[in-house]
């Protein structure tokens, strides 16, 4: 399920699924378009990757902007004349109010960093999968997006708006050789605590090590007929 070759725009790149997500794709032989809010440590990760120079690319962007997202997929394009694969791994969590409670500003915000960021990537890079007849769309969800959990509101609003935009871009690019998939988790366990102390609380997180090893699968031509799923890796109940 070799990658090699492949352009792939990673999302989120400096955090904590991120940063494995890149290395191991850099394993597959991927070049990679990096993106995050921040140029230095963009510029560690890429350093830490111990790829050539023509095998990466550190972009700085604000996905939360149309422009910010355009402007990163031109810089993908000017750097390696194509883009196949797109990995939003964007994320972030607010909770803790009831939904009567809850101020309008977190709820914008969980829209802004679930819904907007995804919208603007989508209509950023899909045109250029699409121009390509090969390409894969995938994401990380969670399943507060479909059974919300008390004081969460805001969070699973967010997820949820995210999830309808994916699974209604994977109908929109069927035929055109696109898939786009949403992988859905838990917690994800940076710290793998849950290979350290088994409890029933961590028993179902995911470490980045395993939502790695789900997104090569997808990005692979083996994942070709794998369209408009939602795939749960709720470790090891």
């Amino acid at each position: 399920m070799s990658l090699e070759n492949r352009v792939a725009v990673i999302t989120g790149a400096t955090g904590g699924l991120g940063r494995v997500v890149a290395r191991r794709l850099a394993e597959e032989g991927a070049r990679l378009a990096l993106v995050g809010s921040d140029a230095s440590r963009l510029q560690a990760l890429g350093a830490e990757l111990n790829l050539p120079q023509e095998r990466w690319l550190a972009s700085a962007a604000d996905l939360a902007s149309p422009a910010g997202a355009q402007a990163a997929a031109a810089a993908t394009l000017a750097t390696f004349g194509r883009v196949d694969i797109l990995l939003h791994l964007v994320g972030g969590w607010t909770g803790g109010k009831t939904a009567v409670q809850l101020p309008a500003e977190e709820m914008t915000s969980m829209l802004q960093q679930h819904l907007w960021t995804t919208f603007n990537v989508a209509q950023a890079f899909a045109p250029h999968l699409a121009a390509n007849g090969w390409g894969r769309i995938v994401a990380v969800s969670s399943p507060s997006a479909r059974r919300p959990m008390a004081k969460g509101a805001a969070y699973a609003v967010g997820k949820a708006a995210q999830e309808a935009l994916l699974l209604t871009l994977a109908q929109e690019l069927t035929g055109a050789g696109v898939t786009a998939n949403l992988l859905v988790v838990r917690t994800i366990d940076v710290q793998h605590r849950r290979d350290r102390q088994r409890t029933p609380e961590t028993a179902s997180w995911t470490t980045p090590e395993e939502i790695a090893a789900a997104i090569v699968y997808l990005c692979s031509d083996a994942a070709g007929g794998v369209n408009g799923a939602h795939i749960p890796l709720y470790g090891a109940s």
